[in-house]
């Protein structure tokens, strides 16, 4: 009778992973984890996230959370926050995961979001946390893409919540990720 053993999904990733490839994401996770260094790369690259307060709480290779404060920055005129802001905050709590995936790869892997869903059921009238756990399936479609040299996607979901639990909006993104030169 033939035996199974049960293999973590994640420690699989972490071992098909080359050493420069893996040290390339232990980097990047270092570099966004750093407040300083995160606050830097919003001013310079997206200043109205950084205006509007929108912070990495969390990262590691399989979650990812970003949170956005109610502030008169982020609100619209119905007292909560507006939901292009909480698209930010979602996209980032994926997009940080996806730029794991492809750190380190050679030749460069490009992604992008190709689609995106939300749902709002309850109203952001305080800080809102967004929190991704899918980063293994990022992972994956980068390894795909890498592996047949054609474009991959994967969708994945965050969900928005107060500090008391209570959902206030759910995102799914779709991302493509391709080779670059392949």
């Amino acid at each position: 009778m033939a035996s199974s053993v049960a293999v973590n999904p994640v420690e699989e990733s972490a071992k098909t992973l080359s050493p420069e490839r893996e040290k390339a994401v232990q980097q990047a996770i270092r570099t966004m984890n750093s407040s300083w260094k995160f606050q830097g790369y919003l001013i310079s690259r997206l200043p109205i996230a950084w205006l509007a307060g929108m912070r990495l709480a969390k990262l590691d290779r399989q979650q990812c959370t970003a949170t956005m404060p109610y502030r008169w920055l982020s609100q619209n005129p119905f007292q909560s926050i507006y939901f292009a802001t909480q698209a930010m905050s979602a996209e980032l709590s994926t997009g940080a995961l996806a730029i794991l995936a492809i750190a380190g790869c050679k030749p460069g892997v490009a992604m992008l979001i190709v689609h995106m869903e939300a749902t709002y059921g309850k109203k952001a009238d305080s800080k809102v946390y967004y929190t991704c756990a899918e980063g293994q399936k990022l992972f994956d479609a980068v390894d795909r893409a890498i592996r047949t040299g054609e474009g991959q996607r994967a969708v994945v979901e965050t969900v928005g919540r107060l500090k008391d639990g209570t959902e206030v909006s759910r995102f799914k993104f779709t991302w493509s990720f391709k080779q670059r030169g392949a």
